[in-house]
């Protein structure tokens, strides 16, 4: 089932075109992992399937419904996402960041409702971090931190959660932590997550479908087995990658590689040789 998908979108900075003609149907109940370079357009595509950047050209369909025309409070019940650096008001303790997750629901002057206290505990115990309920974000560590936005969006109550490298600047145990998490949301509670990542095996390891994009275009998209291949990481990273399996999930990893780029096998490289130059003093 295919509630999210995409039609020959175009989107760009100015006159540059970042994504091209991108055309991609989002697994519904799914881990979906967008991997690629460095400047292939992965946190441009998010930012306009949530609509906080425009596209160019192209149609984001949402439920038979363009986004484009869709009311932001109605698209915020259905999307939340997570920014590559979330930043907060400093000062805020851990609940009242959570409660922004409620804006889409809160009428009149914003007050909560029971039922919000009740989302914002809930969204609190599912994410481990009842605890620090009325501590400051500032004082948390960088996977607490984590967890907490994740709980802000869990809050929204949505079907749908789009992070942007959620695991950017924590240590390995800390991501470990997170990707896990939401590996638990979307299984237990069954919510489709589409998130960006840098790590090959962690995007292999949790991701039920990946897409390999390369210069705003995909390279290859379907399951791990189709993704992490030899052919499709050389031609979106330029490298020689030697692929085994993960001897915990059986999935396929990147176990080592080379760079490619610029390198010609079995051509020899002429180096010249100089006459020797005599300098006096």
């Amino acid at each position: 089932m295919v509630r999210l998908y995409t039609n020959d979108l175009n989107i760009g900075y100015g006159e540059r075109l970042i994504v091209k003609n991108l055309s991609v149907k989002i697994p519904d109940r799914k881990i979906t992992t967008i991997i690629g370079s460095n400047g292939c357009g992965k946190s441009t595509l998010l930012k306009a399937i949530t609509r906080i950047i425009p596209q160019q050209s192209g149609t984001i369909v949402l439920d038979g419904k363009n986004i484009s025309k869709e009311n932001t409070k109605i698209l915020a019940k259905k999307m939340a996402i997570l920014p590559q650096t979330p930043e907060s008001a400093s000062g805020l303790t851990v609940a009242e960041l959570v409660s922004y997750g409620r804006f889409p629901y809160q009428k009149g002057f914003g007050r909560l409702t029971k039922k919000d206290v009740e989302v914002i505990d809930w969204a609190l115990e599912v994410t481990g971090i009842t605890d620090f309920k009325f501590r400051p974000v500032d004082a948390l560590s960088g996977g607490q931190r984590q967890r907490v936005w994740i709980a802000m969006a869990l809050a929204q109550e949505t079907e749908i959660i789009f992070l942007d490298e959620p695991t950017t600047y924590l240590d390995m145990a800390h991501q470990l932590e997170v990707l896990e998490l939401l590996q638990k949301l979307n299984i237990e509670q069954e919510r489709t997550i589409v998130m960006v990542l840098h790590d090959l095996n962690q995007a292999a390891r949790f991701a039920d479908y990946l897409i390999a994009l390369k210069d705003g275009q995909i390279i290859k998209a379907g399951d791990c087995e189709e993704v992490m291949t030899h052919d499709v990481l050389k031609k979106v990273f330029q490298i020689d990658a030697q692929i085994g399996r993960d001897p915990r999930t059986n999935k396929p990893m990147c176990i080592t590689y080379n760079l490619l780029k610029g390198e010609k096998k079995n051509e020899k490289v002429a180096i010249p040789i100089y006459p020797a130059v005599s300098v006096n003093y």
